[in-house]
C-alpha cells in the first residue's frame, strides 16, 4: 500500500513503509567513509621555532625521532610561513590566505575590519571540517588562538572553537601562549576544565600528548580501520620558556660560547646537509636598532653565563616536542600503521625577538616596559629560577637569530627569519624514497599549501558549500607533485605578505620587502629587492639596480593587498581598537563562593590600568572561640596576644579570600593565623602586608590606587577603618595576571610561593559571601604612554 499523500517524515526514506513491518522494507543511512587505504594524518606545528632549531636543518639538539622521520621523508627548505601565530594557524587549517580568512592579525585585537576579524567566518572550511566530511575522526590539541581573547570564557559563543570547526575532540589552550607548569586555563572539548591544584610533576607537553595519545587509543578500541587526523598544536616554543629539569641537564654548558659560534657551527651543518647551495652567505648579527644582537665576546662573564642558561631551556623544550612526537610515533608502530600515516612537521613562524636585547625575567613584564629601564628590576635576576615554575622568562634575542640561522630579523618581520621554517614531511607508503633522492626540495612553497596537499595526498574531495554558504576557495595549491618527485617545479609562484606594517611579494624568485619602522608611514613602504634564488638570506638590495622589477611587484602587492583584505592598514593605536560592548567587562561584579576561576581577559579588565575595589563580604562569619589542644602557638597568640581574650577570627575561619593570577605576576588576599594578609606578586618578586583581624569583622575592602610609573598603592581597610597600606607596587599589566580571579582558593598556579608550599590551594573555611571588584576608570598618565603601545607591540608578536 502506498504511503498516504499527507504522511509527513517519509520523503528521504530510501526504504518502502506499510502499515506494518511485513509490508515494509527498512533502510538505513551511515554517515561518510574514507577511502579504503586512506592515510592518517599528523600534522605537528611548534610555536615560535626558527629555521635552524631540530637536526634536520642543522641543530645541535637532540631530535631523533624528527632525524629518523626526515631520513625517510621530505625536507622542504624554501617553505614559507606568516609571519605570526593566529595568521599562520588560520591560514594552515584553511587553506586561504590569512587576511581573507579573517586573521591578518593575532587574536587579541578586535578593530572592526574584514580582513581582521580574527574569528573563522561562516564561508571558511577547515581542513578537519573537509576530513570529518570525507570520513576521518578529527582530534585536536594543544594551541588554538583562534578565538578571540574576548570570546573565551564560557558565556560567549563558540563559533570559532575548536569543536565547531569540525575537530571531533580538542584539549588544550585557547590562548595564544600559557605556563608550561600551571596553565591558566584548559578546554576539554567545549569546556573549561576546573582544576584546583595541578599534579606535582605536571607538565603541559606531556598532558597534551598524553591526551593525543589517548585519542588514538580511544578510537582503535571502537574502530580499527577509521583514519584520523591529529592537530598537534605545541604551545612550546613559545615564552615562557619553561622546561623539566632533566631536559634542562642534558644542555648544560653546551651554549657556553654563545650565540655567534652557534650560528657559525648551524650554518656550516646546513651547508654540509645540501639546505643551500654553496657560496650562500649567511647574515652578520643583526645591527638595526631594536634587531641588535650584541656580540657574544662583548658580554661580562657574568652575562654569558646567564644567557647560556636561557639557551639550555630552550634546548630543553625542543628536546620535549621531539620525546613528544617519539611517544607518537611508537604508538603507530604499535599499532601497525606508521608506514601509511602522513607525519607533518613544522612551525608558525621565525625565532623571537620578544625577550630584548638582555632577556627577561618575565615575559609579561615586557609588553608594558616604559622609559624606566628597571621599572620591575628586571635583570638580573636568580639564575637558578631560569626555567622553572617560579618565573616566566625568555631568552636574548641573540638566540632568537640564532634560531634563525642563517637569515635576517625575527617573528613578526616579513623577511626570512620571521617566515622561513623548517617542514619535514613523511610518509613511508605513500612518499617513498628512492636511492636518488636527497629527499630535499628547493622549490617554493607556502603554508596555505598544506590543506590542499594533504587532501590530495589522501585522494580526498573538498565541498563547495558551508551551512549552505558557498565556501571560500583555497588560494594555497597542492605541493604533491613537489613532494614526489625533486625535479617537479613549484606551483606556488607569487604570494603576498603583511603584518603590522611590514610587507613582502614574493614572484618567480624575486622578493620585494620592507621592514616598517614604527614611527614612519605605515602606507610608505622602503622597499628592498631581492634575487632569493642567488641570494637565499636577502642580503643584497638590488631595488636600484632593477628599479622596474621593484614597481611591478610593489604594484603586485597592491592588487593583492586588495584582493585579500589587507586594507586598512592600521597604526598600532587603531589595529587594538576593542568594540564598544567590551566595555561591559569593566563593569562592577559580584562574584560567589564556588564560580569557577574567572576567564584570563575577562579578570584583567578589571583591574588593568585603573583603580580598583576589592570588597569581600564576610557577613555571618563565626564568632572568635578561645584556643583547642592541638591549635598552634602562633595562631593563639595572634588571636589573643599577652594572654587576652581572642581578638581575631575563630582559628577555623582561614584560608584564601580572592586570589588573582600566578607565580608570573597576581594578588591574594588571605586569612591565617588571626590575620589578614595582601600579597601582591610583581612578576616574580613577592610583597606583603599583615593586620590582626578586630573582633566581629564583616567586611574586608582593598583598594588599589594608580601611581606614576605604572605603580599601585594599596590600603586594607576592615569595616571601613583603614589599617595597613602596601605602596609602590608595580601594576600588573599586559597580559597579567595571566591566571583569573578565583573566589575561596589560590587556585591553579600559586601567587604566593611560600603560602603554596605550606597550605596548599588554602580554601577558606569561614562564612565569605561573596567577593566584589568595583573597577575605576581607566588611568594612562602620559609618561606611560610609551608601555601602552609597547604592549601593543608585544603582544602582537
Amino acid at each position: 500500500m502506498p504511503v498516504p499523500p499527507h504522511a509527513r517524515g517519509y520523503a528521504s526514506f530510501g526504504g518502502t513503509a506499510g502499515r506494518t513491518s511485513a509490508e515494509s522494507t527498512p533502510d538505513w543511512t551511515y554517515p561518510p567513509t574514507a577511502p579504503a587505504g586512506a592515510p592518517n594524518i599528523v600534522v605537528v606545528f611548534v610555536d615560535d621555532m626558527g629555521y635552524s632549531d631540530i637536526g634536520p636543518f642543522g641543530s645541535e639538539i637532540e631530535t631523533p625521532t624528527l632525524d629518523r622521520l626526515a631520513a625517510q621523508g621530505v625536507r622542504l627548505s624554501n617553505y614559507h610561513t606568516t609571519p605570526l601565530c593566529s595568521p599562520s594557524r588560520a591560514a594552515l587549517l584553511t587553506g586561504i590566505n590569512s587576511h581573507r580568512a579573517g586573521f591578518g592579525f593575532v587574536a587579541n585585537a578586535d578593530p572592526g575590519y574584514p580582513g581582521l576579524r580574527l574569528e573563522l567566518a561562516d564561508d571558511v572550511l577547515t581542513l578537519p571540517e573537509i576530513l570529518r566530511g570525507n570520513g576521518y575522526a578529527t582530534y585536536a590539541v594543544g594551541k588554538w588562538h583562534l578565538v578571540r581573547d574576548a570570546t573565551m570564557n564560557p558565556s560567549a559563543h563558540r563559533d570559532s572553537w575548536p569543536t565547531q570547526r569540525g575537530f571531533d575532540r580538542y584539549y588544550g589552550s585557547l590562548e595564544g601562549l600559557n605556563s608550561f607548569y600551571y596553565p591558566n586555563q584548559l578546554v576539554s572539548d567545549s569546556s573549561v576544565v576546573d582544576v584546583e591544584e595541578y599534579p606535582e610533576g605536571y607538565y603541559l607537553t606531556d598532558d597534551l600528548t598524553d591526551k593525543a595519545l589517548s585519542y588514538i587509543k580511544d578510537l582503535r578500541a571502537h574502530d580499527a580501520e577509521k583514519p584520523f587526523f591529529l592537530y598537534f598544536a605545541h604551545v612550546a616554543m613559545h615564552g615562557p620558556l619553561q622546561a623539566k629539569a632533566e631536559d634542562q641537564a642534558k644542555y648544560r654548558g653546551r651554549y657556553d660560547q654563545g650565540w655567534d659560534e652557534l650560528r657559525r657551527r648551524r650554518f656550516a651543518e646546513q651547508l654540509a646537509q645540501g639546505l643551500f647551495p654553496p657560496g650562500t652567505e649567511q647574515k652578520p648579527r643583526n645591527t638595526e636598532p631594536g634587531y641588535e644582537a650584541a656580540e657574544w665576546d662583548s658580554l661580562s662573564a657574568d652575562e654569558r653565563r646567564r644567557h647560556a642558561k636561557y639557551m639550555e631551556v630552550y634546548a630543553g623544550m625542543v628536546d620535549s616536542i621531539d620525546q613528544s612526537l617519539g611517544r607518537i610515533v611508537d604508538l603507530l608502530e604499535d599499532l601497525g600503521e606508521l608506514d601509511n600515516t602522513i607525519i607533518v612537521f613544522t612551525s608558525d613562524n621565525g625565532g623571537t625577538a620578544e625577550g630584548g636585547p638582555e632577556g627577561t625575567r618575565s615575559y609579561f613584564a615586557e609588553f608594558a616596559h616604559v622609559d624606566d629601564p628597571d621599572w620591575v628590576g628586571d635583570v638580573p635576576h636568580d639564575e637558578d629560577l631560569i626555567g622553572t615554575a617560579k618565573l616566566g622568562v625568555h631568552y636574548p634575542r641573540g638566540w632568537g637569530q640564532a634560531s634563525n640561522t642563517p637569515f635576517r630579523f625575527y617573528k613578526g618581520q616579513t623577511f626570512a627569519g620571521g617566515v622561513r621554517v623548517p617542514l619535514v614531511v613523511s610518509w613511508p607508503k605513500g612518499l617513498p624514497r628512492n636511492g636518488t633522492d636527497s629527499g630535499i626540495r628547493h622549490e617554493y612553497a607556502y603554508v596555505t599549501d598544506l590543506a590542499p596537499t594533504l587532501l590530495d595526498l589522501a585522494g580526498l574531495n573538498r565541498p563547495s558549500v558551508r551551512n549552505g554558504l558557498p565556501a571560500k576557495d583555497f588560494d594555497g595549491v597542492s605541493a604533491a607533485e613537489l613532494l614526489r618527485d625533486q625535479a617537479a617545479p613549484t606551483r606556488h609562484t607569487e604570494q603576498y605578505s603583511e603584518m603590522t606594517g611590514h610587507r613582502g611579494f614574493y614572484r618567480d624568485g624575486w622578493k620585494l620587502l620592507s621592514l616598517h619602522d614604527s614611527d614612519a608611514d605605515i602606507d610608505a613602504p622602503d622597499w628592498q629587492l631581492f634575487d632569493v634564488r642567488a641570494d637565499p638570506t636577502e642580503l643584497h638590495d638590488l631595488s636600484e639596480q632593477y628599479p622596474d622589477k621593484a614597481a611591478e611587484l610593489a604594484a603586485a602587492w597592491d592588487e593583492s593587498a586588495w584582493a585579500n583584505t589587507v586594507f586598512p592598514l592600521l597604526t598600532r593605536a587603531d589595529l587594538f581598537r576593542r568594540r564598544p560592548e567590551e566595555a561591559r567587562f569593566a563593569a562592577p561584579v559580584r562574584l560567589l563562593p564556588g564560580t569557577p576561576t574567572l576567564e584570563r581577559y575577562r579578570s584583567q579588565r578589571l583591574i588593568a590600568y585603573r583603580d580598583f575595589t576589592i570588597t569581600a563580604d564576610l557577613t555571618g562569619v563565626r564568632q572568635p572561640a578561645a584556643a583547642t589542644a592541638g591549635d598552634s602557638g602562633a595562631a593563639r597568640d595572634a588571636a589573643a596576644p599577652d594572654g587576652a581574650e581572642p581578638t581575631g577570627f575563630q582559628l577555623g575561619d582561614e584560608g584564601v579570600l580572592v586570589a588573582h593570577g600566578d607565580p608570573l605576576g597576581g594578588y591574594l588576599l588571605y586569612i591565617e593565623d588571626g590575620e589578614v594578609v595582601l600579597g601582591v606578586n610583581s612578576y616574580g618578586r613577592y610583597a606583603s602586608v599583615g593586620v590582626p583581624l578586630p573582633v566581629g569583622t564583616r567586611e574586608i575592602t582593598v583598594r588599589a590606587t594608580v601611581e606614576p610609573r605604572l605603580r599601585w598603592d594599596f590600603t586594607i581597610q576592615v569595616d571601613g577603618t583603614p589599617l595597613a597600606e602596601l605602596t609602590d607596587q608595580v601594576q600588573l599589566v599586559g597580559m597579567a595576571p595571566w591566571t583569573g580571579i578565583s573566589v575561596g582558593v589560590d587556585a591553579r598556579g600559586p601567587v604566593s610561593w611560600d603560602l603554596r608550599e605550606r597550605r596548599g590551594p588554602f580554601r577558606y573555611t569561614g562564612a565569605l559571601r561573596a567577593i566584589t571588584y568595583t573597577p575605576g576608570p581607566i588611568q594612562v598618565p602620559q609618561r606611560t604612554i610609551d608601555a601602552v603601545e609597547r604592549e601593543a607591540e608585544y603582544a602582537a608578536e
